[in-house]
């Protein structure tokens, strides 16, 4: 909760600030330049702007849908991947001693590696560090390794294999959302096209100077509005997305 209201604080003081530096430039734009012809200015510059608004608000509806369907699928594939482990573990309980106890240890071990290691290194867009794998390679090597004598045992054991490999994609998934983000271009087009759009009204003319602080006021506002929202869900593990480690908690419990 205190990290939700601390990410309130920061958003609403990015807007707030670039309301009134907005607004501030507007006021000294109408008081320094030329009264003359600005009232003329308002056909051309509102069709650019029309043009260059359009365009932008298409970009930053494209970003942020896709931050949103990535973090939902984040989320889908970390619940994925510890359902598949703790599915490892039951088809490997069904095997030969002492398979299923080992292969309990090593799946409790990962889990332990993935919330208390893992989490932390991908919430602060670190590189992940190799010990998860070494465990999942354990795992991998201690299933191969059993020794089966039924049909009903190989089965158990093809399904272990199975679901062992499913860990193994997820994970790799889970990774790459992590250090995914948005690219330099992106961001270069989103700033570059919000300065674009926030200057386009300062051209505008009409004799309501208080009314057009207003409306350069609110347009700075929304962008900053939005820019701050996709800085926030580019990492769905850190920031206003910061997906946790639930679904690893949960299969804990479970393997419990």
């Amino acid at each position: 909760m205190a990290t939700g209201v601390h990410i309130y604080l920061i958003g609403a003081a990015w807007v707030i600030g670039v309301a009134l530096l907005a607004g501030l430039t507007a006021h000294l734009t109408r008081r320094f330049t030329e009264k003359e012809g600005r009232a003329e200015n308002n056909e051309s510059a509102g069709q650019v702007f029309t043009i260059v608004g359009g365009l932008h608000a298409v970009l930053i509806a494209f970003v942020l849908i896709g931050l949103f369907d990535a973090v939902g699928a984040a989320k889908d594939t970390s619940y994925q991947e510890a359902n598949s482990l703790v599915a490892t573990v039951w088809a490997s309980d069904e095997l030969p001693a002492p398979t299923g106890a080992r292969v309990r240890e090593l799946a409790a071990s990962y889990a332990h590696q993935v919330i208390n290691t893992e989490w932390p290194q991908m919430a602060a867009a670190n590189t992940v560090n190799g010990a998860g794998w070494n465990t999942l390679i354990e795992m991998k090597n201690t299933i191969g390794e059993t020794t089966t004598t039924t049909m009903w045992l190989d089965s158990r054991k093809a399904e272990a294999s199975t679901q062992l490999l499913s860990v193994y994609q997820n994970r790799q998934q889970r990774l790459n959302d992590a250090g995914a983000g948005i690219s330099a271009v992106i961001w270069f087009a989103l700033l570059v096209g919000s300065v674009l759009s926030l200057g386009l009204p300062l051209l505008f003319g009409g004799p309501k100077v208080r009314a057009h602080i207003v409306i350069v006021s609110t347009m700075a506002a929304t962008l900053a509005v939005l820019l701050f929202a996709i800085y926030q869900l580019q990492n769905p593990f850190a920031g206003g997305a910061s997906i946790g480690p639930d679904a690893f908690q949960s299969a804990l419990g479970r393997l419990r």
